[in-house]
């Protein structure tokens, strides 16, 4: 339940959030979002992302406003937690993309509660690594030329 996107007609350039989650749109209101290490570009309009800090915690809403925008992510990591759940970030283990071995590696999903993560690497690779088997089975229908993360490391 870990792919990797490399190349796709679906998606106009890595990581485009809208284009990603595409296969799993409605299910994207049901979870609260973590930002970390995120380095972006080409939005026109104000993103709810503070880039003076390491991370940010985004409501459903304050996360539709990225998923509308027009905004590249270059490096980063996004985390869908459900709404239900309390996020704690240790300020010792934030979620970071660049250097971190760990990203290539199975179930590997850097915040305890998420049930999505999505890694944005070099606007080269897209990442996304799912708990729940039917979201994992979405998105693998939608992108079917995505790559088993397993696979691409053999």
């Amino acid at each position: 339940m870990n792919w990797v996107i490399r190349k796709s007609n679906k998606i106009l350039y890595h990581t485009h959030l809208n284009e990603i989650l595409e296969p799993i749109i409605d299910e994207v209101k049901n979870y609260n979002w973590i930002l970390a290490d995120i380095e972006h570009g080409g939005s026109l309009v104000e993103l709810p992302i503070n880039m003076d800090e390491e991370y940010c915690i985004l409501t459903p809403d304050k996360f539709d406003v990225i998923l509308k925008a027009d905004v590249q992510f270059y490096w980063g990591v996004i985390l869908g937690i459900p709404a239900n759940k309390n996020i704690t970030i240790d300020e010792n283990n934030i979620p970071f993309a660049e250097g971190n071995e760990f990203i290539w590696k199975n179930d590997n999903i850097q915040y305890p509660d998420a049930e999505i993560e999505i890694v944005c690497f070099d606007s080269g690779y897209t990442i996304v690594k799912f708990k729940s088997e039917p979201l994992s089975n979405q998105f693998r229908a939608y992108f079917p030329e995505a790559i088993e993360l397993e696979k691409l490391l053999d």
